[in-house]
This record gives structure tokens, sequence and C-alpha cells, in this order.
């Protein structure tokens, strides 16, 4: 066997791993409130890619500062509202609902369809992807490997119902029925990655699913999967 024999075997071996890490949703995460008028057309527009994208991971980030105006959005966390601060912070445009952020990239108001999928688009053109990432459920806990790369990053699970629906006593969508899906419930840092190939066994978190990403230093993100089999 000759050197450019070898050596082209050698390049066809990686292909499979870096497709692995390349091949990663856009993650499109949506803050948003039950206590918000403007928020149903948003939160229709994320139930739709849930059901009809697989390239996309959609997520519902309810924030708590709708909270004293009329409605307790059962499914507001102090979590969600924190992220969508550290996006504020970062953007120069604050914390407003609804809002879309792709990739931990860009922010748009989440109900403007043809912003968020222009950005979708621009993101896949873009997308920075450090590492493979795979969830698999082992005895009721999780299994999660991270693949090698170069770059670092934090590690989140993520938790979340698929959907919900909820019919609204007072405030702002007083007397209306919502239906919201992949509606977070859970989100905390469990490892920092460094490059190197890590597997992670933890407790299933508050949820019916599991998301988990790797978020750069700048907030971006750069891996992303969901457990999508044996889910119970």
């Amino acid at each position: 066997m000759t050197l450019r024999t070898l050596l082209l075997a050698g390049s066809l071996f990686c292909l499979p791993a870096m497709a692995a890490a390349a091949e990663r949703p856009v993650v499109v995460e949506l803050f948003t409130s039950q206590g918000c008028s403007s928020c149903p057309p948003a939160n229709v527009f994320l139930n739709e890619m849930t059901k009809s994208r697989s390239d996309i991971l959609p997520l519902a980030f309810h924030v708590t500062y709708w909270d004293g105006l009329g409605w307790k959005d059962p499914f507001s966390m102090q979590a969600a509202t924190s992220r969508q601060g550290r996006y504020g912070h970062r953007f120069g445009d604050g914390s407003y609902t609804p809002e879309m952020v792709v990739d931990g990239g860009v922010g748009l108001v989440g109900s403007r369809r043809d912003d968020v999928n222009a950005a979708i688009e621009q993101a896949k053109r873009d997308q920075r992807t450090v590492a493979s990432v795979r969830v698999s459920k082992e005895n009721g806990n999780l299994k999660i490997q991270v693949g090698s790369g170069r770059g670092s990053g934090k590690i989140l699970l993520i938790g979340f119902d698929h959907e919900h629906t909820t019919r609204i006593g007072r405030g702002e969508n007083g007397g209306r029925t919502l239906t919201e899906a992949n509606v977070v419930r859970s989100i905390r840092p469990i490892a920092e990655w460094s490059g190197e190939a890590t597997s992670i066994n933890e407790r299933f978190p508050l949820g019916e699913d599991v998301a988990v990403v790797i978020e750069a230093a700048d907030g971006a993100i750069v891996g992303a999967a969901r457990l999508t089999e044996g889910v119970t």
C-alpha cells in the first residue's frame, strides 16, 4: 500500500466522526410568558417548529418578570430570566418577550417568522460545532457522551416537557387557552469541556425529555443533542 493510499484511508476513517460533530440541530430559545399578550404568536411558531423541523432544537423558557402583572406563569423560572438577562447584556437590547435567540448568537422578536427563519439559515451556514454530543438513557439515568474536539465550553443539561395546555385566568391573556411546546422545566451546568472526549452519568432532570448543549465562553452554542429514544 502506498503512502498516498494510507493517507486517503486515514482521511476516510475520520469522516464519520467529523460528520457526527457537524450534524447537530440549531438551538432556538424562546423567552416567553403566559402573562404577555404578544407572546402567543411566537408560541405557535415554536410549536410548529417542534412538529415539523428535525434540524432545530426549539426550547421555550418562561421568564418570571411578568408574574406580578395579573397572572403567575406556572412554568416561569428564575433560571430562564437570568439566562435571558445574560443574552440581553451581550446583545445590548435588554430583556423582552417574546424573544427568540438562535444558536446563542442573535436575538430577535419571536413572532417575526421571516427574520427568525433567516437567522436559522444563517446559523446553519456559520455553525460552530466543537464536538459531537450523544444522550442516552440507562437504568433511569442519563449517559452523556461528548466527543473530542478543539475548543472549550460549559455543558448544560436541560429538562423540558413536550406540551402543556393552560387556561389563563387573569392578566393580558385572561380567558385564553394556550398550548405551549417544549416547555423548559430545568437547566443547570454539569461539567466543563476542554477538548477531550468525556462521558458523564447524570440523574434525569425535572422534565419529560432532555437536551444537552455546549455553550462557549462567548455564549454561542457549539454543540447540542436531545434524548429522542427511550424517554419514559
